[in-house]
């Protein structure tokens, strides 16, 4: 047997083992964004820190003003050096009462369709998916004594939290943290049986806004038909930024974003992705993007606005009569080509600003934003990884872009100097970010043996 051979048999005679130690992980409640599961934000990225030690890496828990991040460093046999990037921490779990199990009880679960699943929180975002790539590492030392290239781990506690800090680490680290490479496993496949590598990702703007109007709540009996309602303000608001064809009204959104060109869209008609098929699976059938566009382009290529959530008013149990004195909302923006994240924050505020009546004051909160983000055609490691993915999984992967944000690729790429390939096994039945959150067993398999013949083809690039 080859030494590649001997690794990949290595990792499925240890599976069980490997998903003994997910499962460990796993049952840390890692939620990033509620400050009263800081301690176990910490707890979870030392149970990674002592993983990776068990390894032979040089890994270390490291501050920042947030969650700390996980650093660790393995010399290997030969060239290049790989930057390998995930994150520990989870998304929120409510509401609860969804759950079939509890989110942080990891289980095999066998769904209707006879698949078995790791169902928990970050069973798929992000936990297994990073310890694909350790256990793949984990096989390699354990059947040769050491990795086939050089790496460097570069694991956050708060990506679900908008990976406030790490812009500032990885500039402050950058001597450190160089590499030849970047690998981030925070992706997905096509479908089940089909793997993909994604060539290009989407930016982010994200605004809150928040309407104010009487000095406080109002009896509607009294003051209504009289006073401003900011719910219907921002209602007001919120319906106006998309036209009747989908398109976006925002002056300036479509500045620089770009046609697809033909040769890739013809790609994306074979791929055959239907309305169907793509939102049967979430109890919807129509598009609502935009029109004259392919659902494929709607999702990856172009450009999108959603209100991500609203709030006003009275919203216990029961009636209670009132005027809110405020209404608020949240949006996001997903971004494509050449568009600036600052211009967009700074036409949306001039949209709403024009729209606020006069008894009324508007304020805004700012997120962090990230510009879109592609990968060069002639990048070698994606060639190496497309290989690779094919001795595995016996298809031909898709090259595909990406409709949600990793602004961290973005990052690397200032900072660094580094291009990333996006290698994930995620689906899109996983239910990330959502009630009953699972990874299938077989991404799980799978995926840790396609990052070892990953690595054994960048160690012969």
């Amino acid at each position: 047997m080859s030494q590649l051979d001997q690794v990949l048999a290595k990792i499925d005679s240890d599976l069980d083992a490997s998903l003994a130690r997910l499962f460990e992980w796993l049952r840390i409640p890692s939620i990033s964004t509620d400050p009263a599961y800081k301690a176990d934000c910490r707890r979870a990225g030392e149970w990674l820190v002592a993983d990776l030690k068990g390894l032979g890496v040089d890994a270390s828990l490291r501050e920042t003003q947030g969650h700390p991040v996980v650093v660790g460093h393995a010399k290997g046999a030969a060239a290049p050096h790989v930057l390998f990037y995930g994150h520990y921490d989870v998304q929120p779990v409510d509401p609860l009462e969804l759950w079939d199990t509890p989110p942080f009880e990891p289980k095999i679960a066998t769904l209707a369709d006879g698949r078995k699943v790791v169902s928990a929180r970050g069973s798929s975002d992000d936990k297994g998916q990073v310890l694909t790539f350790v256990e793949a590492c984990r096989a390699w030392k354990a059947v040769t004594g050491s990795l086939p290239i050089n790496v460097t781990f570069l694991v956050e506690g708060a990506e679900e939290d908008g990976s406030k800090f790490l812009p500032e680490f990885i500039e402050a680290n950058k001597d450190e943290l160089k590499a030849d490479v970047a690998l981030v496993c925070d992706t997905g496949m096509w479908d089940r049986d089909t793997p993909a590598v994604t060539s290009s990702l989407r930016g982010m703007v994200y605004e809150e806004v928040k309407v104010r109007c009487a000095d406080r709540d109002l009896h509607s009996g009294t003051f209504g038909g009289a006073a401003q309602n900011p719910i219907h303000v921002l209602s007001k608001i919120i319906a106006a930024i998309h036209d009747e064809n989908g398109r976006i009204t925002i002056p300036g959104f479509y500045d620089g974003v770009p046609e697809t060109p033909t040769q890739m869209l013809e790609q994306w008609r074979g791929l055959n992705l239907t309305e169907e098929e793509f939102l049967g699976q979430v109890g919807l059938k129509h598009s609502a993007g935009e029109k004259g566009r392919m659902l494929i382009e709607q999702i990856q290529s172009r450009p999108t606005c959603d209100v991500n959530g609203i709030i006003g008013g009275y919203t216990g149990e029961g009636t209670k009569t009132v005027i809110a004195s405020e209404a608020s909302c949240k949006v996001s923006f997903r971004l494509v080509g050449d568009q600036d994240p600052a211009k967009i924050a700074e036409s949306f505020q001039a949209f709403v600003r024009e729209r606020i009546p006069a008894d009324c004051s508007v304020e805004f909160i700012h997120h962090k934003g990230s510009r879109a983000l592609s990968l060069p055609h002639d990048f070698s490691a994606l060639t190496v990884a497309k290989g690779a993915l094919h001795d595995e999984w016996k298809k031909e992967p898709i090259v595909i872009g990406m409709g949600g944000s990793i602004p961290v690729g973005g990052d690397f790429k200032r900072t660094l100097g580094l291009d990333t390939l996006f290698v994930g096994f995620g689906l899109d039945d996983d239910r990330i970010h959502s009630p009953n959150e699972k990874y299938d067993l077989q991404s799980f398999h799978k995926g840790t043996r396609s990052w070892a013949r990953i690595l054994a083809a960048l160690a012969q690039k």
